[in-house]
């Protein structure tokens, strides 16, 4: 059975176009808006959803991302409540969901269940930012994540359909760029710049080069993220990946608006993917 993610790129590719994803806080400020804004954000032209899972100690993200997993927390948000947010969302269309989280939330939840439960919610492919390719073994043993009782005495591993996407950074060393691509599914997901997630009022001029230094080691679609905040950037950034991650200025869009009127929202992602146009 093929991953909705993948069909995607499929589909892109075959269309001569570059993908925009949009990142939101489940939760930020209910699930019911989340719900709401997730399908006006596919009308919008939303080729991926990245559903963010709030947690109370967000290292990779800047303030505005930040705020919104509080005001989500604050608001009741719960790691079960995310994936009935996503079940709803997979009720009512078929946009691909990757779930933006850490990995405290996964290991409080159960390694194994969240897995199981994500795939039954109809969750794509989980990006988890703490959780370094190395300790990752969901797909042979869980070595180092599974409960020592479980590792011995014939139930040593368990499948999973879910695709875990991986992050390369700049500073990311070529043999260890080799090492990730090796184990990726679905996308690589380039961070296009040191430090947290948030706006940013250029693109690095190094990107393109950098862009085609990850190609030489994987031929899986790459997205790029962390800063991408305007129109004119995502169209920019868009020249050299397969498709673009915005998240703080949407979120940051939510804070404004976010008890008031989905469109607005919407609006603004719409701009985003006609410009990817």
């Amino acid at each position: 059975m093929t991953n909705k993610i993948d069909n995607c790129f499929a589909r892109l590719r075959s269309e001569k176009r570059k993908g925009f994803i949009p990142y939101i806080c489940a939760g930020d400020p209910s699930m019911k808006y989340t719900v709401d804004l997730a399908l006006a954000l596919e009308k919008a032209g939303a080729d991926i959803l990245e559903l963010g899972l709030p947690f109370s100690d967000p290292l990779a993200d800047g303030i505005v991302n930040q705020l919104a997993a509080q005001r989500a927390l604050s608001a009741g948000a719960t790691t079960r409540g995310v994936l009935e947010c996503a079940r709803q969302i997979r009720a009512q269309s078929a946009i691909p969901i990757v779930l933006y989280t850490y990995l405290n939330p996964i290991l409080q939840f159960g390694l194994e269940k969240f897995h199981r439960e994500a795939e039954d919610a109809g969750v794509d492919g989980l990006l988890i930012l703490d959780l370094p390719p190395e300790e990752d073994a969901t797909s042979h043993e869980l070595d180092g994540l599974k409960p020592s009782s479980l590792r011995h005495g014939g139930e040593d591993h368990f499948h999973t359909d879910l695709f875990h996407i991986r992050l390369v950074a700049p500073t990311t060393a070529p043999e260890r760029i080799k090492m990730i691509a090796q184990k990726a599914k679905g996308f690589l997901y380039y961070v296009s710049r040191e430090g947290v997630t948030g706006a940013q009022k250029s693109i690095a001029s190094s990107l393109a080069g950098q862009l085609e230094q990850l190609r030489k080691f994987s031929k899986l679609p790459i997205a790029v993220g962390f800063g991408i905040s305007t129109p004119a950037q995502a169209r920019e950034v868009a020249q050299y990946a397969d498709a673009v991650v915005v998240g703080s200025a949407i979120v940051d869009l939510i804070a404004k608006h976010g008890n008031v009127s989905v469109e607005k929202v919407a609006a603004f992602a719409r701009e985003i993917a006609q410009a990817l146009r």
